[in-house]
């Protein structure tokens, strides 16, 4: 166990220092900077903006600079919002964001699981063919035509939910299905087509042979292999989930760590552009070793570090 952490921990720290380098290099290869306006600026003034956020040292002592800020946990300043850092930003956006993906997590694991073991258990009967239906529905819908859907129909025609902002728990549910759809209706496919595949084991017959009670069969034997391609499904979804939807967030007007990244997009804002990247890879891979641990819990014939 300890050397598997090990090696993974060292795993972890190559993906983010490669993550890190493309994407230094990639904003430094776009045409442009990031005082570039429709109307110029005076040169005298790029010349003390470059200087002020020292854009005129050479290539690679900037990027020796950005990894010692990344070491110590400090993504850098905005360079379009002044006295404002990336830490900032993460630290406004990062709870909205997550607030609402944890939300929409709950609805895809409550709901995409259980509807994924019934229709595997009521296969090709009315049950099945309903869950089916739907999340194929579910999966063919991008978000942005779903949350357009659900504010004209819910919030522009019966005035039921808000459709934007976070004030009060009604504002969270049109966000909340719209960013669950999709990842809701895979969940139970990928549950729906494991499961079945788990049933016509030869273990899951002698179980019942054995005279086992089909709750015992089903959630003691059968669940627990299922779960594993929805695990491995779930985890980095975790990951994109919380740190923000630039779409939905976009259309809800939700103040999250979506609307920074579209923001810093727009306004060439570098610094704010690679910050987010970084938060996201850290956030992804320690997601990604999550779920490798928990591959050892959910089946004990995979052992962890072999």
């Amino acid at each position: 166990m300890g050397r598997f952490l090990l090696n993974r921990i060292v795993s972890m720290i190559i993906t983010l220092w490669l993550v890190i380098t493309l994407t230094f290099l990639l904003m430094h290869a776009i045409p442009g900077g990031p005082f570039t306006r429709e109307k110029a600026l005076p040169p005298a003034v790029i010349k003390a903006l470059e200087a002020k956020y020292k854009l005129d040292q050479p290539l690679w002592r900037q990027y020796t600079d950005y990894i010692g800020g990344v070491m110590r946990l400090e993504l850098g300043p905005s360079f379009q919002k002044v006295g404002v850092t990336v830490n900032d930003m993460i630290r406004e956006g990062f709870p909205v964001s997550a607030k609402v993906g944890g939300l929409a997590i709950l609805v895809i694991l409550v709901l995409g699981i259980p509807a994924g073991i019934i229709s595997a258990l009521k296969n090709n009967k009315w049950e099945d063919q309903l869950v089916r239906f739907l999340a194929t529905l579910g999966v063919t819908i991008p978000s942005f035509v779903l949350a357009t859907i659900l504010i004209y129909v819910f919030s522009a025609k019966l005035g039921w939910f808000p459709s934007f902002g976070i004030k009060s728990w009604k504002h969270y549910v049109l966000p909340v299905i719209a960013l669950s759809g999709y990842s809701l209706a895979f969940v139970a496919r990928l549950t729906r087509s494991s499961m079945l595949e788990v049933l016509q084991q030869d273990y899951i017959r002698t179980a019942r042979a054995k005279g086992l009670s089909e709750f015992v069969v089903i959630g003691k034997h059968a669940l627990k292999n299922a779960l594993i391609p929805v695990v491995t499904y779930v985890g980095p979804l975790i990951a994109g989930i919380l740190t923000g939807s630039f779409v939905v967030e976009r259309i809800f007007a939700i103040p999250g760590m979506g609307k920074h990244f579209v923001e810093s997009v727009g306004n060439r804002d570098y610094t704010v552009l690679m910050g987010m990247t970084v938060f996201y890879a850290l956030f992804l891979v320690i997601m990604v070793l999550i779920v490798d641990i928990l591959y050892g819990f959910i089946d004990p014939r995979i052992k962890v570090g072999e």
